[in-house]
């Protein structure tokens, strides 16, 4: 064991480091786990998400014809409300998310044909 004082803000603490040796100390940490991504649908235009953040509202469900501009959804980012809207004149293939729903980066929300 090793003894170290440590002045934080004026405030002495003394500390005790203990070394480790051998296989122990030469073990490195794990890799991360890799990220999970989201199934995407089976066929359609994928509308990602553009940043991650939490689904506020789902305004279309599969089936449902769209227009250009139209608002798909709904995703709060960074206390911020982001319109998701559709690219072209399309139909709602699918739809990958639910209301609540937490998303990351360029996670299928839904897809049109």
């Amino acid at each position: 064991m090793k003894k170290y004082k440590i002045n934080v803000n004026g405030t002495v603490y003394e500390v005790e480091i203990e070394e480790l040796s051998g296989a122990a100390a030469a073990a490195a940490p794990a890799a991360p786990a890799a990220p999970v991504s989201p199934a995407a649908p089976a066929e359609g235009e994928v509308i990602a998400a553009p940043m991650p953040g939490n689904i506020l509202a789902v305004n279309v469900k599969a089936g449902d014809a769209v227009k250009k501009g139209q608002v798909l959804m709904i995703l709060e980012a960074m206390k911020m409300e982001n319109e998701i809207m559709c690219p072209r004149d399309a139909t709602v293939v699918s739809v990958s998310v639910s209301k609540g729903a937490a998303v990351e980066t360029g996670a299928a929300l839904c897809a049109i044909r």
